[in-house]
């Protein structure tokens, strides 16, 4: 493996003999020698090369679009995904359609890539809707906005996937470093191991934690982990898409072969701020985002793209979409219909249930108290 300059600096703890770092794509967007992957990557095309940095860009721009609509008052909340769009995609081209992909909240990529609407995706984030999407349709479940609690889902859903004889299916979780520390994950892994369940865990290491870092999360890279599990780890460069696509098709394979789960760290940096509601100056250098800057994965493809003779057409109009797509994507949000409160009354249970009944009829009588109050007000004013 051709290490290239200014690689990132191994963790303070790691031991020595720790996991290798696959990287296909150097900084600058040049091909290195990875004679292990390479096979997997024989099939992609620059046009397919191409597609993927339309969508990486595609979402990099919604990705803008959903800050400013967060900052106008227009979603309660946004998470936004920026920088991490390699490792999604990348990973997301691997796939076969019959996949089952559990996502955390920052997979707006991945999301994209397996044809979910974001327009229905921010529906989610204005509040208006529980998921947006039927997970069905896409083989890609709903958002989960509680710290690792999609890796055990996924689990199961291996498990049963096992236990039916899909061998054409494997199921895919997302979850960042954080969630690595949480004992879902922990016991996720081990049932994985136990029943050797076609799962791939797929960690986003984006470095921070909110404003954790990683350094105190973890003394090791989290892929050494599976060793101790019993299954594979691979450690690859996460803002690199042809080592990304190339080890999760390598971990794809294996599953598919009935060899039980893998783990994948994709180390990228979270470029932007953990949510709309956190301020990343407090606890990050100008010098380290600066650093993770000059490693930006769309920025790496393009270059890459460029030097294999895409033409600078290609890019002019590759921007022009985005945006297109991005303003398409506003307006369908904000057209989107605002139910009502009681509405979601009936949204608790797939059946009518007397307890979420008894509270419409209380949340009822409450909004009506304060029409009641309006008219009394009114009353006085014309006395």
């Amino acid at each position: 493996m051709v290490t290239p300059p200014e690689a990132p600096a191994a963790h303070p703890g790691a031991a020595a003999g720790a996991l290798p770092l696959v990287r296909i794509l150097d900084q600058e967007g040049r091909r290195t020698a990875e004679p292990r992957f390479e096979p997997y990557l024989r099939e992609l095309s620059r046009q397919d090369l191409e597609q993927a940095y339309r969508q990486m860009l595609a979402v990099r721009r919604f990705d803008d679009e959903a800050t400013a609509l967060q900052r106008q008052g227009k979603l309660a909340l946004w998470v936004p995904s920026k920088g991490q769009e390699a490792a999604q995609i990348g990973s997301g081209m691997a796939m076969r359609p019959t996949d089952y992909v559990f996502p955390s909240y920052r997979e707006h990529a991945l999301a994209m890539h397996r044809g979910v609407d974001l327009a229905q995706l921010l529906t989610v984030f204005r509040g208006v809707s529980g998921h947006g999407w039927v997970p069905e349709d896409h083989r890609f479940h709903l958002y989960s906005f509680v710290l690792a609690s999609q890796i055990p889902h996924a689990v199961g859903y291996a498990m049963g996937q096992k236990l039916d004889g899909a061998r054409d299916e494997a199921t895919i979780v997302y979850f960042g470093d954080g969630s690595s520390t949480e004992g879902e994950a922990h016991e996720s892994m081990v049932f994985a191991a136990s029943y050797d369940a076609p799962v791939l865990f797929f960690v986003q290491n984006n470095r921070w934690a909110i404003s954790v870092p990683f350094s105190t999360q973890s003394r090791l890279p989290l892929a050494e982990r599976a060793a101790g599990y019993g299954f594979e780890g691979i450690r690859v460069d996460g803002n690199d898409l042809l080592g990304v696509y190339a080890v999760t098709a390598y971990a794809l394979e294996k599953i598919r072969r009935g060899e039980g789960p893998v783990l994948i760290e994709a180390e990228t940096y979270r470029l932007g701020a953990h949510t709309t509601a956190d301020d990343p100056t407090k606890y990050r250098t100008r010098e380290e985002e600066q650093e993770w800057g000059a490693k930006d994965p769309l920025v790496r493809l393009e270059w890459h793209l460029r030097a294999e003779g895409t033409p600078e057409e290609f890019f002019e109009q590759a921007e022009a979409q985005a945006r297109e797509g991005a303003r398409s994507i506003r307006e369908a949000a904000l057209a989107a219909p605002t139910p009502g409160l009681e509405e979601f009354f009936d949204r608790v249970y797939a059946e009518p249930n007397s307890l979420t009944a008894a509270e419409k009829a209380w949340f009822r009588e409450y909004e009506a108290g304060f029409a009641d109050a309006a008219a009394d007000g009114e009353h006085e004013e014309e006395r």
